[in-house]
């Protein structure tokens, strides 16, 4: 730690601070609020996979970190038991995985949006029904909606233990990844979260 404290400050300690805040574009929202948006865009992929993706556009959550709502919703959207939306379209032959999410960095999580999606990989025959595939998802959507987080708080305490468990069994990774990840973490957390905040979850907040 010596020869390394030694090594940065002889670096980096001629860098001039200019005690400016850090930079903020929180004054630019709703960046996607055009026409062009709320439109269906076919792409032709290079691979033979169906894929069907619906993106949403969302106020900036980075400030509900201890919360992780985004986290929350899309563990319901991915869940593949019964009663959830894979369950349902795998049954209907429409669809062979589900992925929901945000992740949390960067394009799809800024001071100014977060973004929100759901993609579905087809089988030939969901790729027929596709409209019918994605109207099943809003629904799925409507309803977690319309009942509300509050009846689910073991399963937002349920996500919190396994985020626990995989923090704190995690395998040691490559030491330069980490130092970036921990650099990333001091411009988005408080000080005391730069080593858990973008892992765990601490505060249940519903309303959020």
């Amino acid at each position: 730690l010596d020869t390394l404290e030694k090594w940065v400050t002889e670096i980096f300690s001629e860098i001039p601070n200019n005690g400016l805040p850090k930079p903020s574009f929180g004054h630019l929202t709703q960046p996607f609020d055009t026409p062009e948006f709320h439109k269906l865009y076919r792409v032709v992929p290079i691979r033979k996979v169906h894929s069907l993706t619906i993106t949403w556009a969302l106020p900036p959550q980075e400030q509900h970190y201890r919360v992780k709502p985004l986290h929350y919703i899309s563990w319901l959207v991915g869940h593949e038991g019964k009663g959830s939306v894979l369950s349902f379209l795998r049954k209907k032959f429409w669809a062979l995985a589900l992925y929901g999410g945000n992740g949390e960095t960067g394009f799809e999580q800024n001071s100014t949006y977060s973004i929100f999606s759901i993609s579905v990989t087809l089988t030939d025959e969901g790729y027929k029904h596709f409209y019918e595939v994605a109207h099943v998802v809003f629904q799925y959507v409507k309803m977690l909606q319309k009942r509300g987080p509050d009846q689910r708080q073991v399963i937002w305490e349920e996500i919190q233990k396994i985020e626990a468990n995989e923090f704190h069994y995690q395998e040691q990774t490559d030491p330069v990844d980490y130092v970036e990840n921990l650099c990333e973490n001091m411009q988005l957390f408080k000080k005391e979260d730069f080593l858990t905040g973008d892992q765990l979850l601490f505060e249940y907040k519903p309303e959020v």
